[in-house]
């Protein structure tokens, strides 16, 4: 039987989300003849009238779509439907906007590409409309438990790593301490293997309890060896020694987003070394790179898998990536399962026997 699916993104960007469509749309018709509906900005193309969707061909996608970053059919990361910020500045449930225009639609099926966040919302509402919903799980944060890689990671913490390949000679120029803060949100995912890869002498994660103490001897002991640079990584998602989490709000959305950590630790190290310290603060620079070859692997092994697993009648499971290869789990499991960086895993033992200070 023929079916008509529907394919958003939402949540924040990252690279790869493009393959993921290019995989669904070759998939759907090309192994089940099905059509598929491509819906502009997340959940906000549900609430236009008419939605605001696009067919999705196989002419919509060549090989140079998989080297875009972002995502041609847009996204949002500031609607939720069942507590969606108005112009007023008041609340409103919109939910049941969201669930009629997926009815008007006629989809037999949506594919959701989100973190844990969106793929909590997408779950509720597409539950509500009756309509089977498989989610496919992007964040560079990779702090999904479920699965061992999300969509964008790997290009996030290259993205990172070249950072720190270019900050070190400038660094080492001017007998200077770098700071970098990279993203992660409440994870320190990227800052660990970026600071692993780049070279960096110091990493701070917010699952690692620091101490300024610890990171003065650190430097100290590098300029007594001779050297006269330090790189320095932190998560943004680090506070300061004194438990207060550095962020601003948003006037638009009224929401707080992290901001300052990274100033905080150039200030608080030329304070207490005497060295000359800049900092960089990569932001979304880690999300709209040109995606790296595994991330477009993974999206395009998810896609593939969410088309066959609509097939074969399954609904309400996310894809997820474990042992080497794609496997599906229930969605709610799947985003209960938070992965923080563990203090004793293999990569923070192999950062410590290279000699990376965690600052404790």
């Amino acid at each position: 039987m023929s079916k008509k699916i529907g394919i958003l993104t939402s949540g924040g960007d990252c690279a790869g989300l493009n393959s993921v469509l290019k995989a669904v749309t070759y998939r759907a018709i090309l192994g089940y003849g099905w059509s598929v509906c491509g819906i502009r900005q997340g959940t906000e193309g549900l609430l236009c009238d008419p939605p605001d969707v696009c067919e999705l061909t196989l002419d919509d996608f060549d090989s140079a779509t998989a080297k875009l970053g972002g995502t041609i059919l847009g996204t949002t990361n500031k609607g939720n439907p069942f507590n969606y910020l108005m112009p007023d500045g008041t609340y409103k449930d919109r939910s049941k906007e969201v669930i009629e225009g997926c009815h008007r639609l006629g989809l037999d099926a949506l594919i959701g590409i989100g973190g844990d966040g969106s793929l909590k919302i997408l779950h509720d509402l597409f539950s509500k409309a009756n309509v089977p919903f498989i989610g496919i799980p992007k964040t560079i944060d990779n702090d999904l438990g479920s699965t061992e890689r999300s969509i964008g990671f790997s290009t996030a913490v290259e993205v990172s790593t070249e950072a720190l390949d270019r900050l070190q000679p400038t660094a080492a120029s001017h007998d200077r301490v770098m700071v970098l803060e990279v993203m992660g949100r409440d994870a320190g995912h990227i800052a660990l293997s970026a600071g692993i890869a780049g070279g960096a002498d110091i990493i701070i994660i917010p699952e690692i309890q620091y101490n300024f103490d610890k990171i003065v001897s650190k430097i100290n002991e590098l300029f007594k060896r001779g050297r006269n640079y330090a790189l320095v990584v932190v998560a943004e998602a680090v506070k300061t020694q004194e438990g207060e989490a550095l962020s601003v709000i948003d006037p638009v959305t009224g929401r707080a987003h992290y901001s300052g950590i990274g100033h905080y630790f150039s200030d608080q190290i030329t304070k207490l070394t005497g060295a000359v310290t800049r900092f960089t603060i990569l932001g979304h620079v880690q999300r709209g790179a040109q995606p790296l070859a595994e991330d477009r692997v993974l999206a395009s092994a998810f896609g593939v898998r969410a088309v066959d697993l609509i097939a074969e009648g399954k609904h309400n499971r996310m894809v997820a990536w474990q042992d080497r290869e794609v496997i599906d789990v229930p969605v709610l499991e799947a985003i209960e399962k938070y992965s923080a960086v563990d203090p004793k895993s293999t990569l923070v033992k192999t950062a410590r026997g290279l000699g990376i200070s965690f600052g404790d």
